[in-house]
């Protein structure tokens, strides 16, 4: 993975937070934490796969939040000085990310396909591919595909396609 990427990730990872609050408690937000940043990073590394990606990322920036925040209402609850981080979000890696804690069943497509195009370790992401009840009990907005599917469906499709064209077999 580049660490190019680390601004996106971060940024992603705080916007989903945000978004879609952790249960209360020190605990429960290092384990929502955990799950949203697995899901950014997976989601990252496949829409950026290589060092090239990495570096237009950064000349051409990721894009923001706005339609995000548009999408869960969050547009008019944020103070003016909650912007400079927002605009490292970058809107498929978020909606990719949301599939991913929405249906751990593409967290293994997801891996393989980043693993095919070269993309280098993810990083553990057991939380994210066996979540257990604290992750549920931790993360019950984040992990809730009902709430997800608007994030979600902005990118689905976008996200399907590459996993079924890297996992497709050779021969």
């Amino acid at each position: 993975m580049s660490a190019d990427l680390t601004p996106v990730i971060a940024a992603g990872t705080r916007w989903l937070l945000t978004a879609f609050p952790p249960a209360p408690g020190a605990f429960s937000r290092a384990l929502a934490e955990a799950q949203a940043g697995q899901a950014v990073t997976l989601a990252a590394v496949l829409r950026y796969p290589t060092d090239l990606d990495a570096q237009l990322l950064h000349l051409l920036g990721p894009g923001g939040s706005a339609r995000l925040d548009w999408l869960t209402g969050a547009e008019h609850d944020r103070p003016a000085e909650d912007t400079a981080w927002r605009t490292w979000v970058d809107e498929t890696v978020v909606s990719w990310a949301a599939c991913l804690l929405a249906d751990p069943a593409l967290v293994p497509l997801a891996q393989a396909a980043a693993a095919a195009a070269g993309a280098g370790a993810t990083g553990a992401v057991t939380r994210l591919l066996r979540p257990g009840d604290h992750e549920h009990q931790a993360a019950p907005l984040l992990r809730h595909p009902d709430l997800l599917e608007p994030i979600a469906a902005l990118h689905r499709e976008m996200l399907l396609h590459r996993l079924q064209e890297e996992n497709l077999p050779l021969g």
